[in-house]
């Protein structure tokens, strides 16, 4: 009999207000370890908010509901603590360093290593994981490819060795060749046992990669599932991917 996967974040009733406006209603969810999750919604519907509460950078949200990870509330915690727990970042428009080197870039993404080992065995990981680094660690960040400064993105928020990666439109702005291999090293990522939650416009390449799925609208889940069955909702293929055509193509 298969073993249940583990709960690693939990979300219940959470509300989250900026001033008088209601940016998330009464929204409950899990994620699994050793999961990719998708966030699908149109632009406004609160994905971004979402992330950021998870993170604690909204200063005294979320005004009503709980948060835990790994079974610890962490939804009165500082930002620092809750990166400190295990849960790394990657912004959208990524926000890398420009002026920094690749490698100080991944260095300042290690902060909260203990030592210069335990930041080495990172870095090793990160350079298995983006080869492309490795031979650019001497390279200004912001003479990179918009492709390339992705990848160091999500590499710096690896230094840290998180159990629970957020990502925010990783393939925002890319070519359709990057975003495939973008989406190819998220797999790469959660078969490593790290959980990926990701906030995606791109649905069809999001939900080809993702375990399970959640649509959000005006702050509100409105649908979830496995990804499997919100490929196969006619609502969510309407109004996110467009009109139907060639099915997803799934990978095992």
């Amino acid at each position: 009999m298969d073993k249940h996967p583990e709960v690693l974040l939990e979300l219940n009733a959470v509300e989250t207000w900026y001033g008088s406006l209601r940016a998330l209603s009464d929204v409950s969810l899990t994620v699994s370890e050793g999961s990719i999750t998708v966030i699908l919604g149109n632009n406004g519907a609160g994905k971004s908010t979402l992330l950021n509460t998870i993170l604690g950078v909204l200063e005294g949200q979320p005004k009503n509901g709980q948060i835990s990870f790994q079974g610890t509330r962490i939804d009165r915690m500082a930002t620092e603590r809750i990166v400190r727990s295990g849960i790394s970042y990657v912004p959208e428009g990524r926000r890398i360093f420009s002026e920094l080197t690749v490698s100080e870039n991944l260095k300042v993404g290690a902060y909260i290593q203990k030592d210069q080992f335990s930041t080495k065995k990172a870095l090793e990981r990160v350079c298995e994981f983006f080869p492309l680094l490795a031979e650019r660690q001497s390279q200004a960040a912001g003479t990179l490819s918009g492709g390339e400064q992705q990848m160091l993105a999500i590499g710096r928020a690896l230094m840290n060795g998180p159990r629970l990666l957020l990502l925010d439109e990783p393939s925002l702005g890319l070519a359709p060749i990057l975003v495939r291999q973008v989406f190819d090293i998220i797999s790469q990522i959660r078969d490593e046992g790290v959980t990926v939650l990701l906030v995606e416009q791109n649905a069809r390449m999001a939900l080809a990669v993702a375990d399970e799925g959640l649509v959000l609208d005006s702050g509100e889940l409105v649908a979830a599932g496995s990804a499997s069955d919100l490929v196969d909702n006619e609502e969510v293929e309407e109004l996110y991917m467009g009109a139907p055509s060639l099915p997803i193509n799934r990978e095992s």
